[in-house]
């Protein structure tokens, strides 16, 4: 009955409709069977056979062999062995009845009667025949007759009891090839094999339960587990689903080999022998193993079935994750596009600022052209995963939607500030040529002499001279523009309006004037030269000169009036600009620095960026102290006092050399950075800074500072030439170049390797550079030789006081980043024993540098590239090729 009962039982899932389970049974019985290794100690005493043989209608024969401790056999041994014999064959064979053959051949009378009463007292199946093989002996034989008349009913058989003389009146009954050998027959029975093959079926048959137990708790598990809500759990659940579901098909595999290692096993004795059969039990075994053989099949097809529904969901349910997560990793990158594009509300109130609004429009293009392309690309992963019929369509479908909304606002948002800045150039051109008409009428009407326009001829040229001027008014009338008054509320729009207005007030008054005296009146008109409201920004008309000296000296006042504004300008835009940095640098320092040894903080900290804060961020802290407490409160001296600017500069000349050692680190920082810059401890302090840009963004403000001192200093020279402090802010500027210029050397010079001695102890870098050089030695090989002098050398080359180092210019690239260059150390020639021909016969791009008598030769040519390798962030405009040619070799010959 274990070993036949089979089944199914049924599953329900939680989108599913229910899905078939095909399992054994047995798991539905409660109680368990008996079964062989329960007995197994009975069984080996052999008292009772199950040999295979069958009687002539197919009846199961039980054999009793002789026993000598039969009646010492316990009541329950002796009912367990029974019982279990009888349950073994199929339910068709037990319903025809049981032989049975009691063998006391050796025994007493005793022993027979003993053996029929407890067999009839006792046996649980359906009984057709008793066969008893009487003792041999005579006086036995005789007694066993008359016991068997007298005891026939005493026994409660209701079936024959036929006794046997002799083995040969066995055979009457049963075939031989029914019977053991110990009854004369041909049939192969083996007790420990029969043994053996019984408990194998059986703990085949209880691996087949446990295994048919384990999928449908797994499965019970698998349909009422809930999908997670993020990637890791997500990926964790996936994982362990498939790492138990390999478990099982393991396992399933284990018990699908047993089963056909028992089979091999059962079917063994047919596989050897040709003419070998096998027995009906055998035949039945072979049947219950090949069935539990095919429930195991049916079973992990249904299981296989199951799973892959659940494994597509939960590989559906990770792609959802993985799309909710870049969804809101790339709306969170399109929000802040979206925000910082908001912000561009200013559309300029001079054409340098527009311009350089357009510029930042155009760096924002291009810092938002990355996460726009990755929201299309999301949004085109979503209609995949809608097109594969994934179960969270209704979820991903909006999503797809809001990308490619969000994409398209921003493209029509950057076309209609582009288009709004266009007009505002165009509008602020216009303003500026206006300005400087109006700068140009003032001048006209200034240059001409009152004296010379007291005579109708004078006046009459003056009138004539005004009119040519007022032809060209047409060109400056803003009004027609329709747009305008989008701009006309604008300071400056209404300034250059209304200065427009006044000269031509101005001159309506001037042609009055001028007309009476060309009319002749009796009373000549003087009329007085206005007083110009400011210097024109561009010279006047040669054609045009002021003739009187106090007209002369007004227009020097009003200029020096106009540069004075506009230095105050530049000082003003300076100070500010460096308040700004000044609290750039703290909000560095006290929102990234300091929070580094925050204890809440430290476990967000990558371990490529711990106790290496000093690489990270530099000097940055002695900077700040520095402007801080130092530089912002005298640049803020100058405001009343321009022209002190340059004073304060050279004044603070060794402290800005900060920078050179701010810049010399730079390199590190940023490959520490590109280690760890995306790590959750810099995203936590930019968003308690509240702060749209990285870190890096910031640690990139030091160089850009020293760049703003340079431009600025050069703008306030424009205005102070020829004024007090001039001279200083000359030297000044000349200071910042020369700071700029030992950073950008020392990086180069920090990048030489190779070199055994030390570059610092070589003194200052005079130049460095790359070249083509050719080597023209005396001693070598020829052939080599003449090579060298074909085919130049790439190198790259070091000018100290001291020394000229020859290094090899090496570029790399790691990750996606560019490195800074590295050089490698090939040659070096002392300064103090070098020779040079600054032309090289035929070719005056060349110049030699000759050693030892000129043993050594070196043909040295610029490249057509900027000789002064620029980093990534270049500080200033370095000199022509061949002028730096000059420089060199006029450098050489000043060390000599």
């Amino acid at each position: 009955p274990l070993i036949q009962c089979s089944g199914a039982f049924l599953h329900k899932t939680g989108n599913d409709s229910s899905t078939l389970v095909v399992a054994d049974e047995i798991m539905q019985q409660e109680i368990r069977p008996l079964v062989a290794v329960d007995i197994i100690e009975q069984l080996h005493r052999q008292f009772a056979i199950l040999s295979g043989g069958r009687g002539k209608d197919g009846a199961p024969i039980i054999t009793f062999p002789e026993y000598a401790g039969f009646s010492d056999i316990p009541d329950e041994d002796f009912l367990n062995v029974v019982t279990y014999l009888t349950s073994i064959p199929s339910l068709e064979a037990a319903s025809i009845g049981f032989i049975i053959i009691i063998d006391r051949r050796r025994d007493k009378w005793s022993a027979v009667k003993a053996s029929l009463t407890r067999i009839a007292g006792a046996f649980p199946g359906n009984l057709q025949l008793v066969f008893v093989l009487r003792p041999s002996r005579f006086i036995q034989r005789a007694i066993a007759d008359i016991g068997i008349k007298l005891y026939r009913d005493d026994f409660k058989m209701k079936v024959p009891i036929i006794m046997l003389n002799s083995i040969s009146d066995l055979h009457g009954y049963i075939d031989k090839s029914q019977l053991t050998r110990e009854l004369g027959g041909t049939l192969e029975y083996g007790h420990s094999q029969w043994i053996h093959h019984r408990t194998a079926i059986e703990n085949f048959a209880m691996t087949v339960k446990t295994t048919a137990q384990m999928l449908q708790t797994f499965g019970t598990d698998l349909a009422e587990t809930e999908l997670p809500n993020d990637v890791q759990c997500t990926e964790e659940l996936l994982s362990s689903h498939t790492e138990q579901h390999n478990k099982l098909k393991d396992e399933l595999k284990l018990a699908v080999k047993q089963g056909a290692t028992l089979l091999t096993c059962i079917r063994e004795p047919v596989t050897r022998s040709a003419t070998s059969k096998l027995s009906p039990d055998e035949l039945e075994n072979v049947a219950t193993v090949e069935r539990l053989l095919a429930q195991l099949d049916e079973t992990e097809r249904a299981f296989d079935q199951f799973w892959s529904k659940h494994h597509l969901k939960l590989e559906q349910c990770l792609q959802l994750r993985h799309f909710e997560q870049d969804f809101r990793e790339v709306k969170l990158a399109l929000d802040n596009l979206m925000e910082m594009q908001a912000g561009f509300t200013d559309i300029g109130d001079s054409v340098s600022r527009v311009e350089h609004i357009l510029k930042e429009r155009k760096q924002l293009e291009e810092r938002g052209q990355e996460p726009l392309e990755k929201a299309q690309s999301l949004a085109l992963h979503g209609d995949q995963l809608i097109q594969n019929n994934h179960y969270a369509i209704d979820s991903i479908r909006p999503k797809c939607v809001e990308l490619r909304r969000i994409c398209d606002d921003f493209a029509n948002e950057t076309k209609k500030k582009y288009d709004i800045l266009g007009k505002s150039l165009e509008l602020h051109k216009q303003l500026d040529k206006a300005s400087q008409w109006c700068e140009a009428g003032i001048y006209l009407l200034a240059s001409q002499a009152v004296d010379k326009c007291q005579s109708q001829e004078g006046a009459e040229t003056a009138l004539c001279d005004i009119e040519r001027f007022l032809e060209t008014a047409s060109d400056h009338q803003l009004l027609n523009s329709c747009f305008a008054s989008v701009f006309l509320p604008q300071s400056n729009a209404q300034r250059v309006l209304k200065k427009l207005e006044d000269v031509q007030e101005m001159f309506e008054k001037r042609q009055v004037s001028l007309k009476k005296l060309a009319a002749k009146q009796t009373r000549p008109v003087q009329p007085v030269a206005p007083h110009p409201e400011s210097s024109p920004k561009r010279a006047s008309p040669k054609s045009i000169r002021p003739v009187t000296l106090g007209k002369a000296q007004r227009k020097m006042t009003s200029g020096l009036l106009s540069l004075h504004s506009e230095s105050n300008h530049i000082i003003n835009e300076l100070i500010e600009t460096e308040r700004v940095y000044v609290e750039e640098l703290q909000s560095i320092i006290e929102g990234y620095a300091s929070e580094m040894d925050n204890p809440d903080l430290i476990h967000l900290i990558p371990t490529a960026v711990s106790n290496k804060k000093e690489v990270l961020f530099g000097n940055l802290t002695e900077i700040y102290e520095f402007h801080n407490r130092i530089f912002l409160k005298e640049l803020e001296n100058c405001i009343e006092n321009p022209e002190l600017l340059g004073r304060c500069f050279l004044k603070r000349k060794e402290d800005l050399q900060i920078y050179e050692k701010y810049c010399q680190n730079k390199p590190r920082s940023e490959a520490l950075w590109r280690q760890c810059g995306d790590s959750l401890f810099f995203q936590e302090c930019q968003r308690k800074l509240d702060q749209k840009l990285s870190l890096d963004a910031y640690l990139l403000k030091p160089v850009q500072r020293i760049t703003k001192y340079q431009l600025l200093l050069k703008e306030m020279l424009k205005c102070s030439k020829n004024s007090e402090g001039t001279a200083e802010l000359e030297e000044a500027l000349a200071t910042v170049l020369d700071i700029i210029k030992s950073a950008n050397d020392s990086m180069h010079q920090i990048a030489i390797t190779g070199y055994e001695g030390d570059v610092h102890e070589l003194g200052k870098l005079l130049l460095q550079g790359s070249f083509n050089v050719w080597t023209d030695h005396k001693k070598g090989h020829n052939k080599v030789k003449d090579l060298a002098r074909f085919k130049p050398m790439q190198r790259h080359l070091f000018l100290y006081a001291k020394i000229l180092l020859f290094c090899k210019k090496r570029e790399e690239n790691t990750d996606g980043h560019e490195k800074s260059p590295s050089y490698s150390f090939k040659n070096s020639l002392k300064m103090s024993t070098v020779g040079i021909t600054e032309n090289v016969k035929g070719d005056n791009k060349k110049f030699e540098i000759w050693y030892n008598g000129r043993e050594e030769v070196y043909i040295i040519q610029v490249l057509s590239s900027i000789p002064f390798p620029i980093s990534n962030y270049p500080v200033f405009n370095p000199p022509p090729p061949f002028l730096w040619l000059h420089q060199f070799c006029l450098l050489i010959n000043y060390i000599h």
